[in-house]
């Protein structure tokens, strides 16, 4: 498993991640099971939110079920998001109630500190100095480490760095082989009457990042489009998984690590969120992480997916 250090934040992260956010159904040995699966593959960053499950379900069941003492807390990234108010629905990003989503995070969690702490998605009423204030009040008492954004374009991350005083280290953004804006607007650039080319998110968010030093944190690695099924094995995609299952016989592994691997070869050093709850999913997955794909294969794999490579 890679691991690398997390740009504006004391974390060394392995570029894979464990993402928590169906395991309120889930019994406490199957929640073990899931975490010490991934700790055995060298996932030892895991992804929460307020919102999953519902009132900090998820988080409240992987206290319960890993029972961790200062030490196992010690050797963990946590990660959380605020901001969704689900009954609304609506988003709430004042000073009010990122402190009070921060603290029922501590109560469930069972933790003193979360290591790093995202803005869910964007607040069109967002008002940066109640922000920056929140996160002030939370770093300087110790209870939140490093912040971030999820789901945010170039132009809302600037207006939060107008006030917030913090690196804000990762946005989690939707990312997969066909979900895959990100990467497929710039190398389409220009092109009239391409529907590729369109611009949807401020313009050049994966290169912003980059250049800011945001780690993208790539979410639904596996997901066709928005929620709408899985690709690997989908009769809706049968040139792209003739490649993917070429691949991975070539390099012995599942098409999972394929489909991972494609994310951790671009060398923006993204990390891959999983959201599965099926163990041996995961330690395919993790085989992912230092895939040595090259050029022609990512491509390959890019184009299968129906992308224009012009």
């Amino acid at each position: 498993m890679k691991h690398f250090p997390l740009p504006g934040s004391e974390i060394t992260a392995p570029n894979v991640v464990l993402g928590l956010m169906r395991i309120n159904e889930k019994s406490d040995e199957e929640i073990r099971t899931l975490v010490n699966t991934a700790r055995d593959a060298g996932i030892d960053f895991f992804d929460h939110a307020d919102v999953y499950g519902g009132d900090h379900l998820c988080e409240r069941r992987f206290a319960e079920a890993m029972h961790l003492n200062a030490n196992e807390r010690s050797e963990i990234t946590i990660q959380t998001k605020a901001g969704i108010v689900p009954d609304g629905p609506y988003f709430d990003y004042s000073y009010e109630h990122i402190v009070e989503s921060v603290e029922g995070s501590l109560r469930a969690l069972q933790t003193d500190y979360i290591d790093i702490l995202l803005l869910h998605r964007p607040d069109a009423l967002v008002e940066p100095d109640e922000v920056a204030r929140a996160f002030d009040d939370l770093h300087a008492a110790g209870k939140v480490h490093a912040f971030g954004v999820s789901n945010h374009t170039p132009r809302q991350i600037d207006l939060l760095k107008r006030s917030v005083t913090q690196p804000l280290v990762a946005n989690q953004l939707q990312l997969s082989i066909t979900h895959s804006p990100l990467v497929a607007q710039g190398i389409a650039a220009n092109m009239s009457g391409e529907e590729q080319s369109t611009v949807l998110d401020g313009g050049g968010l994966l290169d912003y990042c980059r250049l800011n030093d945001i780690t993208v944190q790539a979410w639904s690695p596996f997901q066709g489009g928005f929620f709408d099924g899985v690709f690997l094995g989908s009769d809706k995609y049968p040139e792209l998984n003739e490649v993917v299952n070429r691949l991975a016989a070539k390099y012995e592994v599942a098409p999972e690590a394929v489909a991972t691997g494609w994310i951790t070869r671009h060398p923006a050093n993204m990390q891959v969120v999983l959201g599965t709850t099926t163990p041996q999913r995961v330690t395919d997955s993790a085989a992912g992480s230092e895939l040595p794909l090259n050029r022609a294969e990512w491509y390959e794999l890019f184009r299968a997916a129906g992308h224009r490579v012009p």
